[in-house]
């Protein structure tokens, strides 16, 4: 095909005649598979005999035909673009660029992108080359060329530096030319458009050549000086006139005011980098020195000129002065900054701060016009970066947290003088916008305001005189901002409970308000009393039309922070949803399947989708106690949950899997339809759900846990066979690191824990890919999780499991492993592995079923090695405990942390063998140990198991007895081998397991005396 009959296709693509549209767009997806399809495209895009809207398609469909398959390598599948045109591409693509129209270059500059990405360095250096000789031409050609730096630059804009090769060249041989270029730019008396993109060009290029990593050319002060003077030029110097857009939205679109954002931006993160104490690094500390010394002053004294204008009412791009704001919130945490910053903070605070906090045009348009967008700004984490508003009331915070002293006295009476004008105005000549402002000012100030002692006496007076008589304000702003200011004192301890009630009251009120604001910030607000109220009686009457409210405003809106004050009530009042449980449960089932077909993967409806789930979670725990009701709410949720249990659902997957967790755990059985949702999590985790390995873990567990019998007897689906394929392929995958296989092993051990004598079919299977993952890994608590497998099937069947291990021949490797672990220590001391209670637990039950085999299948020896180990393991398990409920200690840390803790509980060789028999049974006894405060505890220490009511101290001596029973000669023997001080242990392992059977007795006396 020619490239005149591709411009007819092109041309007939965009046909108003659906039928040849159709036809027009089945031929190009056919020319697409043909040779030089790519090159074709390009001569049209390059030739005057089309006119510029088919140009223009054909670069479209250059820049997505290279995007989908330039970097396509799969093997087996159809290359549609030869390495014979890549080369041509590469070859013509780059001058191509100088030559085209601005729309057309936008778009092939797209292509490049990805050629770049793909093939520079590596298959394709020329670029480089190509753009020193380039930054040579003259202006209309030059802004090709720093186009092509700034792709390429940008390629490398977060790698590390090991990856910064390329990179560090480009700047070396470029950037003594682009400062030429800029210096040059940076003087033209009268700008043209042209040149103001040619300046934003460079400035992109600087920001990604220096993003990461500040390249060592730029470390010569006289260079770096040079950079600096035009950047503070740039900003010195007003914006032209001629050209600038009158439409708000276009102006600050205008590529002037883009170049006012890329310098501050890159001073901004100079300022981060050379001028953050917090951030100094020592090998930079001359270098911060004199950023300090020449530019953090300067460019501090030029973004206050910036905001001058802003003071005297002209026009400054909200994002502009979002960044010159964070610079200088900056500066009140820098000392000598602050020092420069002080002067100015009157003006600074109240002709500049005080004013952006005020309700302004377009906030009253937004109200007027879309509510709903009004709404969503002043609650979107986005605006963080955009509105001056927010960063006016960061800066507030800021300067209130390190030096409020002084400045919020000053402005606090500025504040009071406001509102005392307020109240003597007429109805007609009220500053309600100013009042709105103030408002925020004492909002933005609640935690100084609450914590200075002259402030907190005066407090509730200012509340209940300037802020409650909003509530009934006519003017809708200031209803909705009484509400705000209500929720952040809703903490506040009132001398007066009636002024607290009333606020209550009125912020109850505003969630039937006419107007959407003044509902989303009652709302929010709700949140704040219900979490500070100590009384609930006044409450309970009217939650069903609390919750009703609140569900109807999720109707209406989509934010995160409606489904954060729902949990609130849920957790303040607890059971006492049971009734509202089934209903919110639906709503909020409602609410997520609503957002989630109106929502983007990353807006604020997505967020308010991810709150509704959590929610959900919180209801289920909240009536964790009453298992019937999960039966009626089960219904409700499984459409949700078949649905996200796929890959679709991986934004909210472990959202899901906790959802499914609290339901396979309280529901007074696992239902048939539960079950059905098995495969899906084990599909899931088979493809790509393996990070989620962890979540998974626990309703897996609950399956096999709560309803084993079907578990074991159900064909179809197997879950037996489906549990072993999927554990067998993650732990035979030498792909997948370590960690996040540990789950694996634990649930191998629930199987052989809740199916005792029932899978002696899956022992050896299962023993077999435990060992060979074993063979290889390098994880310290993995290893201690595969030793405990095997603990774990001895504990099952003793001669099973060494009959096995015989057969694949391991049983040297295994013992010896397990005892050199068991042994290791570190540096101060402590044991290094199976650090857990259960850990020390369940190879004491793995040992111990050991010993209880006959006499023939273990020698004197190994049978010697393995009583003195589970003594040493009974002794550190009881210290343990002892410490778990003596002192309650809780550590929520990682089971593979490698802090050296002390320890100074007891360890046998430090028993003196001069010691009585009576005092090391009173070690047994003690409760005040000092023990191993190190992370042997976990979030599944707490969790529930068939091992439970075993007492390994019990078992080991009953084992011990039935020893001496039948074999008398090999006890009598063994303590003969056995010093004074391991003697004097066992007598102390024996009182304990005394002990401890009267307890168990004791308990399960009480048990059955209280049904």
């Amino acid at each position: 095909m020619d490239p005149g009959s591709l411009a007819l296709i092109l041309r007939a693509t965009c046909s108003v005649n659906q039928q040849e549209r159709k036809a027009a767009e089945e031929s190009f997806s056919q020319s697409e598979c043909t040779p030089q399809h790519l090159l074709r495209l390009l001569q049209i895009i390059m030739s005057s005999d089309y006119d510029l809207t088919i140009r223009h398609l054909a670069s479209i469909h250059f820049k997505n035909f290279v995007a989908k398959n330039w970097s396509s390598c799969r093997s087996g599948v159809f290359q549609k673009i030869s390495e014979n045109d890549k080369d041509i591409v590469r070859e013509k693509i780059l001058g191509f660029i100088l030559q085209v129209h601005p729309l057309l270059r936008a778009q092939l500059a797209e292509g490049l992108k990805t050629i770049i990405h793909a093939d520079y360095p590596e298959k394709w250096s020329w670029p480089l080359y190509w753009i020193r000789g380039c930054l040579q031409l003259p202006d209309h050609q030059l802004c090709g060329a720093l186009n092509v730096l700034k792709i390429l630059s940008r390629k490398y804009e977060v790698r590390c530096h090991e990856e910064r090769m390329p990179l560090n060249l480009l700047i070396d041989k470029t950037f003594p030319r682009l400062l030429t270029i800029l210096e040059k730019l940076t003087q033209v008396v009268n700008p043209t458009i042209e040149v103001g993109d040619m300046i934003k060009l460079i400035c992109k290029i600087f920001w990604s050549s220096t993003y990461l990593e500040f390249p060592k050319h730029l470390f010569d002060p006289n260079i770096f000086n040079a950079w600096m003077i035009l950047f503070l030029n740039i900003l010195e110097r007003p914006v032209p006139l001629d050209g600038q857009p009158t439409d708000p939205e276009s102006r600050k679109s205008w590529e002037w005011w883009k170049v006012k954002k890329w310098t501050i931006m890159i001073l901004n993160r100079l300022y981060t980098r050379f001028g953050d104490t917090k951030l100094r690094k020592p090998r930079n500390t001359v270098f911060f020195q004199m950023f300090q010394k020449n530019y953090a002053g300067k460019i501090l004294e030029c973004y206050l000129s910036l905001l001058n204008t802003v003071r005297v009412g002209e026009y400054l791009p909200d994002r502009v002065v979002n960044l010159i704001l964070q610079y200088l919130i900056s500066s009140i945490e820098n000392n000598e900054m602050y020092l420069l910053l002080q002067p100015h903070l009157g003006i600074v605070l109240l002709e500049i701060i005080y004013p952006l906090m005020c309700f302004n045009d377009d906030d009253a348009k937004l109200w007027n016009e879309d509510p709903y967008e009004y709404v969503r700004r002043g609650y979107d984490d986005i605006e963080d970066l955009y509105s001056p508003r927010i960063a006016a009331m960061n800066f507030l915070r800021e300067l209130a947290k390190l030096h409020g002293n002084g400045n919020v006295q000053k402005l606090i009476q500025f504040i009071v003088e406001i509102f005392r004008r307020y109240d003597e105005a007429s109805i007609e000549t009220k500053p309600y916008r100013q009042k709105d402002g103030a408002l925020l000012v004492i909002g933005v100030l609640s935690d100084k305001l609450k914590q200075t002692e002259c402030y907190k006496s005066e407090l509730e007076l200012m509340l209940v005189r300037n802020v409650f008589p909003e509530f009934k304000s006519h003017i809708g702003h200031l209803r909705a901002k009484a509400a705000w200011v209500a929720g952040q004192y809703a903490h506040f301890n009132f001398s007066d409970q009636n002024n607290f009630h009333q606020a209550f009251h009125c912020v109850i009120l505003g969630l039937r308000d006419s107007q959407l604001p003044v509902r989303v910030d009652s709302v929010l607000a709700l949140r704040s009393f219900i979490e500070a109220c100590k009384d609930l009686s006044a409450i309970r009457p009217i939650l069903p039309q609390l919750l009703d409210e609140i569900f109807k405003l999720m109707n209406d809106i989509e934010n995160e922070d409606l489904v954060l004050t729902l949990e609130a009530i849920v957790v303040k009042f607890g059971e006492e949803m049971a009734p509202y449980s089934i209903g919110l449960c639906h709503n909020l089932a409602a609410s997520f399947w609503r957002l989630l077909d109106t929502s983007e993967a990353d807006g604020p409806g997505a967020l308010a989708a991810i709150g509704c789930l959590r929610a959900i979670s919180t209801i289920l725990e909240s009536i964790s106690m009453l298992p019937h009701v999960f039966v009626q709410i089960e219904p409700i949720l499984l459409p949700i949950l078949r649905k996200m249990l796929t890959k679709e659902g991986k934004d909210v997957f472990e959202e899901v899997l906790e959802i499914v967790s609290l339901l396979t755990s309280f529901s007074p059985t696992i239902s048939l339809e539960l079950w059905s949702l098995w495969p899906m999590m084990v599909e899931a985790l088979g493809d790509w759900a393996i990070d989620f390995f962890g979540n998974i873990l626990v309703p897996l567990d609950n399956y096999i846990s709560r309803s084993t019998s079907h578990f074991l007897t159900c064909r179809d689906p197997d879950y037996q066979q489906s549990l072993w394929n999927i554990l067998s392929s993650i732990m035979l995958n030498r792909n997948i690191q370590d960690g996040l296989i540990e789950s694996a092993p634990k649930l191998i051990e629930v199987v052989f824990q809740n199916c005792k004598g029932q899978v002696d079919q899956w022992v050896e299977p299962y023993l077999k890919i435990t060992i060979e993952r074993l063979c290889w890994t390098r994880k310290s608590y993995l290893k201690c999780l595969l030793i405990q497998v095997i603990a774990n099937a001895l504990y099952y069947d003793a001669s099973l499991t060494l009959r096995v291990l015989q057969r694949l021949e391991v049983v040297t490797y295994v013992f010896s492993l397990w005892f050199q672990m068991l042994q290791q220590l570190k540096s101060n001391g402590v044991h290094s592995n199976f650090r857990r209670k259960h850990d020390k637990k369940i190879c004491c039950l793995g040992l111990t079923s050991l010993l209880s085999l006959p006499a023939d299948w273990l020698s004197e020896e190994t049978f010697d090695l393995v009583f003195k180990a589970i003594i040493e393991l009974l002794v550190a398990y009881k210290d343990q405990v002892t410490e778990f409920q003596g002192e309650h200690y809780d550590a929520d840390v990682d089971d593979d942390d490698d802090d050296d803790d002390d320890m100074d509980g007891l360890q046998t060789d430090e028993v003196e063998n001069n010691e009585s028999e009576q005092e090391m049974a009173e070690i047994f006894q003690s409760d005040k140990e000092n023990v191993d405060l190190d992370d042997d505890y976990s979030d599944d220490e707490v969790s529930q198991s068939p091992i439970d009511p075993v007492d390994p101290f019990i078992l080991f001596m009953e084992t011990i007895q039935g020893i001496q029973a039948s074999n008398v000669s090999r006890i009598n023997r063994l303590i003969h081998t056995l010093d004074s001080q391991s003697l004097l242990l066992i007598t102390g392992i024996a009182q304990h397991a005394d002990q401890r059977r009267l307890e168990m007795e004791k308990e399960k006396l009480k048990k059955a005396t209280t049904r």
